[in-house]
């Protein structure tokens, strides 16, 4: 690592939250609904630049999250603003789904030449990345005439109800709302550093073989018939489920399946997509073909944009088969533009290059640390995941969320993601020296909170 003597650093001048951030809190607990999954600390953000976030009271933090990988150009760049502001001028909105207008073909023909999709391709425009899994659902019954479909343990793929079916990484997103909406099955993902059904680390060929047999092997002669299988959805990294990168292996598995039984196969990238990993997408690390692509998050620098993009031959569905008023937005799809163009020009290779350098920092930390049991990932997706000690590799949320919580009050942020890990998912403009400045707070972080666990 570079000295970070003379590096900018997050700057911490007020008690944690200031007192104008408490008066916006106390204010939200009153008026907004408590259902948002806001972490132990509480950041009141009043403008962002780069990969600076600043909050009403003035401290200045780095944020290594991103809004949770939604800011890949970073905060405010002048570019993507530069076409919000030009685009603003013209129109807001004309609702695309009745009327036309030139940006949404051009978006949907860029998609076509980027996203890892066997053949032509349509693409249609959503709000988010759960409305994009909707219509990935509706695409693929309406498509085979099928209504069962295969999801993943600990997979996060939104919180609508025909998403909800399909995710399985908290229960509290599944508290109350009773029975699923959708007949969704669920299979332990091939993490390999817990074992789908031993928890100990194995190796990427056991893994994959391990979720790929209960597949054809149980579900299919037990459960699910393949004939009734509509499609499999998945992540090539797991997101929410704390940032767990599939095998190679899996995946291929995946795919030889659905070729062989008729299943579409769903590639969920709403969290990995649009450079986050150091490609365009997570599957191109794997040389997968998708039937089915899901975005959102990163397409638009922060507006709200989904795209379901899939092989044109199953987007043959009539008028009125699914619409909506605000997908396609002309404002949010100027800054999905530039955010591609960003993206090829530079942003994706800096991911890939300074995320390795990311993660290499982080494996030193893993080595100098008993508490972390693991480092992983891909480009700017990585998970480190916290254990009570490396002898037992026991999961330690506790510890995790203490260390969340002393970067916050050093002036990084970060974000966990599923049980005991936390997730580093920066604007993919960070640099080396940003880098620096975040694995020096995050090993004085990491630090602090042991102290605080044998305190207790």
């Amino acid at each position: 690592m570079s000295s970070v003597a003379t590096l900018k650093r997050p700057e911490i001048k007020t008690a944690l939250p200031g007192p104008n951030a408490q008066k916006i809190i106390e204010a939200d607990a009153q008026f907004v609904t408590p259902s948002y999954p806001r972490p132990d600390y509480k950041l009141v953000i009043e403008r962002g630049e780069g990969v600076w976030v600043t909050d009403v009271d003035g401290n200045v933090f780095l944020d290594c999250n991103a809004g949770v990988a939604v800011c890949n150009t970073g905060h405010c760049h002048p570019e993507v603003v530069k076409a919000v502001q030009e685009q603003s001028e013209n129109f807001l909105h004309m609702c695309g789904t009745d009327f036309y207008y030139n940006l949404m073909p051009a978006l949907a023909r860029k998609l076509d030449e980027i996203v890892p999709v066997e053949g032509p391709t349509r693409t249609h425009f959503a709000n988010s990345g759960t409305e994009a899994i909707e219509t990935a659902l509706k695409l693929a019954m309406h498509a085979t005439g099928r209504e069962k479909f295969i999801a993943f343990f600990n997979s996060f793929h939104g919180r609508t109800l025909g998403a909800l079916s399909l995710t399985s990484s908290k229960a509290a997103q599944r508290s109350g709302f009773k029975r699923q909406l959708l007949d969704v099955t669920h299979v332990p993902f091939p993490n390999v550093f817990r074992h789908p059904f031993t928890g100990e680390r194995t190796t990427p060929e056991e893994a994959s073989r391990a979720s790929l047999d209960w597949i054809e092997n149980r579900l299919f002669k037990t459960t699910v018939p393949p004939e009734e299988c509509a499609a499999i959805v998945v992540e090539c990294v797991q997101g929410e489920g704390g940032y767990v990168p599939a095998p190679r292996e899996f995946l291929h598995g995946l795919r030889r399946i659905c070729d062989e039984h008729g299943i579409l196969l769903v590639v969920d990238e709403v969290q990995s997509g649009m450079g986050r990993t150091g490609r365009m997408f997570a599957c191109e690390h794997y040389d997968l073909k998708a039937d089915i692509v899901c975005i959102a998050k990163g397409i638009a620098s922060g507006l709200p944009l989904g795209l379901c993009v899939a092989r044109a031959g199953l987007m043959d569905w009539k008028p009125g088969a699914h619409a909506s008023t605000f997908g396609g937005n002309p404002v949010a799809i100027a800054a999905a533009l530039k955010t591609i163009e960003l993206l090829e020009r530079e942003l994706v290779a800096n991911s890939a290059s300074v995320g390795a350098y990311l993660q290499e920092g982080l494996r030193k930390l893993m080595e100098k640390h008993d508490s972390i049991g693991d480092v992983r990932g891909l480009g700017m997706m990585i998970g480190v995941e916290f254990v009570t000690d490396k002898a037992s590799m026991k999961p330690d949320p506790e510890m995790r969320n203490r260390v969340e919580y002393a970067c916050y009050e050093r002036g990084l942020i970060l974000l966990g993601a599923g049980f005991n890990t936390i997730r580093w998912s920066p604007p993919l403009i960070l640099t080396r020296e940003n880098a620096d400045v975040a694995l020096e707070i995050f090993d004085e972080a990491i630090t602090a909170a042991g102290q605080n666990r044998h305190a207790l």
